[in-house]
């Protein structure tokens, strides 16, 4: 698990600094002071002083309640992680001489992996003899990615790596 932003912010205490730029709870700006004098005002309003912007100077720190802050703040990293489809690269793998049906059957999976919005590699093993006849597993690839043109793009044409030959497949944006 990961989080979109992991911010430690200082709070209360933790803040040292001589002097802060102080910010109400509302969001109106209550001017530069001293940071004990912001802890007093957030302690009489029984609320956390939170230095938001560290890097300015001075410091801006606001008075809020950090806890329900925080609790937002996980609410709303949630919800952006949730509408978030993770990419992955699938794999099918074939060999030069494989059969209509067979290669139907990869060709359906294929469909299904692109229209699910994950890349595609698309791969021929070749084996023994059957390396003297790269160029039927090269067709082979170009039918393959043919088939798929409607659901994805050619994103790398057919390369012959040691004893497999590859082509790379990416869904179509669809409109939404």
């Amino acid at each position: 698990m990961f989080f979109i932003s992991n911010v430690n912010y200082q709070i209360n205490e933790e803040i040292t600094d001589s002097e802060v730029r102080l910010i109400d709870e509302d969001g109106t700006q209550l001017g530069i002071m001293s940071s004990a004098d912001a802890m007093k005002i957030a302690v009489e309003k029984e609320v956390d002083l939170v230095k938001i912007a560290g890097n300015s100077k001075p410091p801006v720190c606001k008075i809020m309640d950090y806890g329900k802050f925080r609790y937002e703040q996980a609410k709303r990293e949630k919800e952006v992680r949730r509408h978030q489809h993770i990419v992955e690269v699938k794999e099918i793998r074939m060999s030069p001489s494989i059969g209509i049906n067979d290669f139907n059957i990869k060709l359906k999976n294929g469909l299904k992996f692109l229209k699910e919005g994950d890349r595609l590699k698309v791969t021929v093993r070749f084996r023994g003899r059957e390396m003297a006849h790269t160029d039927i597993g090269e067709k082979l690839l170009v039918k393959f990615a043919e088939e798929c043109a409607e659901v994805g793009n050619v994103d790398k044409n057919p390369k012959l790596d040691g004893r497999h030959m590859s082509l790379f497949l990416t869904p179509k944006q669809t409109k939404h």
